[in-house]
C-alpha cells in the first residue's frame, strides 16, 4: 500500500458508500513497527497495546463478509447476520451457569455516547431463557439503579416483603410452568437482594489505589471515562462474573471522513485502558483463565472514501479481511496469525470467520460448539448454526 500510495487500486472493491469512495489507493499516514520480543507488526497509534504485544494474540485474517455494521456485528455477536439469536455471552452463560450468586452472570458496560449498533440486541438471550441475557451497566451513577433500600424497609421489613412476595411468585409460577420469563423474573428478585451489597462494592472504584488508577488512565480526561469500564471490568471477573462487555458508542470507529483526525482520538481513549486490563489480570494471575477479545466488526477499506482535503479523507467498510486481537485463556501468546492480501483488502491466508471464531471460544471453555445445544421449535440450536467451521488450533497455546 505504501509503495503504490496514490495509484489506482489494480482489481475489484466492494463499497459500502460507492457515491464518495474512490479507487485511488491511501497509505496509513502513521508508522508501523515491531513491538515486544515477539516484533509483532503495530501502528504508532496504539503503542500501549505494542506494550502487550508478547501477551496477545493477533488474528489479521478476521472475515464476516457482510459489509455493514448491523449484520457483521450481528454475526460476531450471535453467530448468524439475522437477528433475534442469542448472543455469545447468553450461550456461554447457559453452557456454564454463574460462578457467583452475587453478582449477574452476564454483564455489558455501555458508552455514555449512545448504544453500539443494533443496541441491546448485542447482549440478548435470543430464544433462550430470559435468565441469560446480559445485564447493562450505565455509563455513570448510579451504574445501577434502585440498590438502596429506602430507610423504612431495611432489615426485617424488607426480608418479609420478600418472602411473601417469592410465595406469589411460585404460587403463579406452579399454574404456569413452561413460562421461562417468569423463571427469570424470580431468579432476578434473588440476585437483586444479593446485589445491594456485591454490586455497590464490585463498582466501587475507590477501593483501588492510585497506581491503579494511574494505568488504567483515570488520571486523564481522553481515557478516563473507558479507564473506568476496563477497571470495573477486571473487578468483576474477580468476583466471578462470567462474561463482562465493554463496548464503544455507535459508529464510534466509522471514519467515512476526518480519518487523520478521528482515528487518532480513538485510539487513544481505547489504548492505554484495555492494554492496562490485559496487564492487571496478568499481575493478578488472573490472565490465563481469563479470555480478553478486543475488535469491531470490521476494517477499512485500502482505498481513499471523500477524496479532498487531508483532513476530509476517510475510508469505506471492509468485512472480507480485518484485525482483532485476544489475550489469555489458553490462546497463543506473542502469534500473529493469518494475512490479508498485499493491499489489505481481503484475507488470504489463515481465515478466521466468525464461526471458526465462535467454535475456537467455546473450545477454551471445555465446550464443543456442535454439542452446546437448544431445543428450538423442534429443532436442536447452536451458536455456530451447523455452519462449516473449525477450532483454530493454531491460536492456541
Amino acid at each position: 500500500v505504501t509503495k503504490h500510495d496514490g495509484e489506482t487500486y489494480p482489481g475489484e472493491l466492494k463499497y459500502d458508500d460507492r457515491a464518495n469512495s474512490t479507487s485511488k489507493i491511501f497509505a496509513s499516514p502513521w508508522k508501523f513497527a515491531p513491538r515486544g520480543q515477539c516484533g509483532m507488526e503495530l501502528s504508532d497509534l496504539i503503542p500501549h497495546t505494542g506494550e502487550i504485544a508478547d501477551d496477545i494474540t493477533l488474528i489479521r485474517s478476521t472475515h464476516t463478509g457482510v459489509n455493514n455494521h448491523g449484520q457483521s456485528i450481528t454475526a460476531l455477536n450471535t453467530g448468524r447476520i439475522i437477528s433475534g439469536r442469542p448472543s455469545l455471552g447468553s450461550w456461554l452463560t447457559y453452557a456454564l451457569g454463574a460462578e457467583t450468586r452475587d453478582l449477574p452472570a452476564y454483564l455489558a458496560l455501555i458508552d455514555p455516547g449512545q448504544l453500539p449498533v443494533m443496541g441491546t440486541e448485542n447482549w440478548s438471550n435470543g430464544w433462550l431463557p430470559a435468565l441469560y441475557q446480559g445485564t447493562v451497566i450505565r455509563p455513570q451513577e448510579p451504574r445501577i439503579l434502585n440498590l438502596d433500600v429506602p430507610a423504612h424497609l431495611q432489615g426485617a421489613p424488607q426480608a418479609r416483603a420478600l418472602d411473601f412476595l417469592n410465595r406469589l411468585n411460585q404460587k403463579h409460577l406452579i399454574e404456569r410452568p413452561h413460562q421461562n420469563e417468569l423463571h427469570a423474573r424470580i431468579s432476578t428478585y434473588e440476585l437483586a437482594a444479593h446485589m445491594q451489597h456485591a454490586a455497590k462494592e464490585a463498582l466501587d472504584l475507590s477501593k483501588e489505589s492510585k497506581a491503579t488508577h494511574q494505568m488504567y488512565g483515570l488520571d486523564d480526561p481522553a481515557t478516563k471515562e473507558y479507564g473506568e469500564r476496563c477497571l470495573i471490568a477486571r473487578r468483576l471477573v474477580e468476583r466471578g462474573v462470567r462474561f463482562v462487555q465493554v463496548f464503544t458508542s455507535n459508529q464510534f470507529w466509522d471514519h467515512h471522513s476526518g480519518l487523520t483526525v478521528s482515528l487518532p482520538k480513538a485510539c487513544k481513549k481505547v489504548d492505554k485502558p484495555s492494554s492496562a486490563l490485559v496487564k492487571d489480570l496478568k499481575q493478578r494471575g488472573l490472565l490465563d483463565e481469563t479470555i480478553v477479545h478486543w475488535g469491531g466488526e470490521m476494517g477499512r477499506l485500502p482505498v481513499i472514501e471523500n477524496d479532498g482535503a487531508p483532513t476530509k479523507v476517510g475510508r469505506d467498510h471492509n468485512t472480507y479481511g480485518f484485525s482483532m486481537w485476544v489475550a489469555g485463556g489458553g490462546f497463543r501468546a506473542g502469534y500473529t496469525h493469518g494475512a490479508t492480501d498485499d493491499f489489505g483488502y481481503k484475507a488470504v491466508e489463515n481465515i478466521v470467520n466468525h464461526h471458526d471464531y465462535h467454535a475456537t471460544i467455546l473450545h477454551l471453555f471445555g465446550l464443543k460448539h456442535e454439542q452446546v445445544t437448544f431445543l428450538r421449535n423442534t429443532q436442536e440450536q447452536t451458536l455456530t448454526d451447523a455452519q462449516e467451521c473449525r477450532v483454530v488450533q493454531e491460536l492456541l497455546a
